[in-house]
């Protein structure tokens, strides 16, 4: 970890992950590695822009940077049983559990809208999805689409 990311570790209280295309919890949010010394950070409880200035302190006086890009995307989860089924129908990496468990990440394409694609759980069947908002609509159309070969037909 360089010194920028360790004091951006220090200023989250969080150990910012170092292994390529993984993730960490950071109490009320994730830490995403999107590349050496770059990060997506998430909360679900602090404002993006309090959060933006907190880091930017921290790294700022370093040579580092931080910027708010939570208006850039929308974040989707997807659930279930058959979800690695669904996101295979347009997702190219290997998504099984033994490779990408809990903790795992990826930047991909998913139905041709670039994505960053998070493994929550360790079976394989809890995902959260990271698309540029300007994308979502599509990806969550294309998304209805490839989940209909697994949707039970009713008969009348």
């Amino acid at each position: 970890l360089g010194t920028v990311g360790a004091e951006a570790s220090a200023a989250l209280g969080v150990d910012l992950p170092t292994a390529p295309d993984t993730w960490v919890p950071t109490g009320t949010g994730r830490a995403v590695w999107l590349g050496p010394e770059e990060w997506l950070l998430t909360s679900s409880t602090e404002a993006p822009e309090d959060l933006e200035v907190r880091v930017r302190a921290a790294v700022r006086p370093l040579g580092g940077s931080a910027a708010d890009v939570s208006a850039q995307r929308t974040v989707l989860r997807l659930t279930g049983a058959r979800v690695r089924e669904v996101l295979a129908k347009g997702c190219s990496i290997d998504l099984h559990p033994r490779v990408f468990g809990r903790g795992r990440s990826a930047q991909t394409t998913l139905g041709q809208a670039g994505v960053v694609l998070l493994a929550l759980s360790d079976a394989g069947e809890d995902f959260a999805l990271f698309v540029r908002s300007s994308f979502a609509g599509h990806l969550a159309d294309w998304l209805l689409d490839a989940v209909l070969e697994f949707t039970p037909t009713s008969t009348s």
